[in-house]
């Protein structure tokens, strides 16, 4: 990287987008670049807005979420692999945190693209989006948000690893409105870590993308999110029971992966049926598909 002194605090802004994932598989691997998953998800039209400043007077990297100093393990690791300087990193998010929506890869896609930005490292898209997924899977914080978000609307990820190296392919979409109720938080690394869990979500991946390669529409891409939700078994009872009363009113809903979180996209003339029947367990979010990915503020 180019050895650069400043004087002068020099600051760039990003906006990277919330991914929720409808399902998923665990491809594990000793090279982070390879290591991710395979699945479905959707891009929100939320997501994080990350300020870096980088000047003489910033004696530490210091990560600030909301106005409160986080450790930001994920987007820290993506600093220290593109400058040794020092970086005030300020991110303000518009989705839950904890949640299953993807926030930590888009605290690391925002800090790496804001980076170059301040910096004129002149990296391209590509390998940012690289140094994001290796800092997001290496810290276990995600594994195939970073790809669903460099490319933005319903992305099927066929094959697992960086967004360079993964083979990927759309559901067409318009820009439709996503539905989420969130029911508490829910730690990727602990799912991550238990091997019993793993071989469950294994399974049900494996049997969901089947599915949804024979035919790959969103109701389709919404009935093998919620198969998976029952079959891999990490839903909690309070989930299974949101999934349950959208579908009394004959509405597909299932849970954000990894999080407590039920999600839908109903057509126009049930939206506010469901925007109802989702109130009864918490503060109902809408969201719009994005179909575009991160950009420079």
């Amino acid at each position: 990287m180019p050895c650069k002194s400043y004087k002068d605090n020099v600051t760039a802004k990003a906006f990277a987008p919330a991914h929720i994932t409808g399902f998923f598989q665990i491809h594990d691997h000793d090279d982070p670049i390879k290591k991710g998953s395979t699945g479905c998800g959707v891009v929100l039209d939320g997501g994080i807005h990350t300020t870096v400043t980088i000047g003489e007077e910033i004696d530490d990297t210091e990560i600030f979420l909301n106005g409160t100093k986080v450790t930001g393990d994920t987007s820290r690791a993506v600093v220290e692999t593109i400058t040794e300087f020092p970086v005030k990193i300020e991110s303000m998010s518009d989705i839950p945190i904890g949640c299953g929506f993807g926030a930590s890869g888009a605290g690391a896609l925002g800090t790496a693209y804001a980076l170059n930005h301040a910096l004129t490292l002149d990296l391209t898209a590509s390998q940012l989006n690289d140094i994001a997924h290796v800092a997001e899977v290496s810290n276990r914080s995600g594994l195939g948000d970073v790809t669903g978000q460099a490319h933005g609307g319903i992305l099927i990820r066929k094959t697992p690893g960086a967004p360079s190296i993964a083979s990927v392919d759309w559901i067409p979409s318009k820009e439709e409105d996503v539905y989420c109720v969130v029911l508490g938080e829910l730690s990727t690394k602990s799912v991550l870590s238990n091997p019993g869990t793993v071989k469950d979500i294994n399974a049900a991946g494996r049997e969901a993308m089947k599915k949804l390669i024979r035919r790959p529409s969103v109701d389709n891409f919404m009935l093998c999110s919620r198969e998976f939700t029952i079959q891999s078994r990490l839903a909690s009872d309070e989930v299974n029971d949101a999934i349950e009363a959208a579908g009394s009113i004959g509405v597909t809903a299932s849970q954000a992966m990894l999080g407590n979180t039920v999600f839908s996209m109903p057509s126009p003339s049930l939206r506010k049926e469901l925007e109802n029947v989702f109130s009864d367990f918490g503060t109902v979010l809408r969201f719009r598909i994005r179909t575009g990915s991160i950009k420079i503020t």
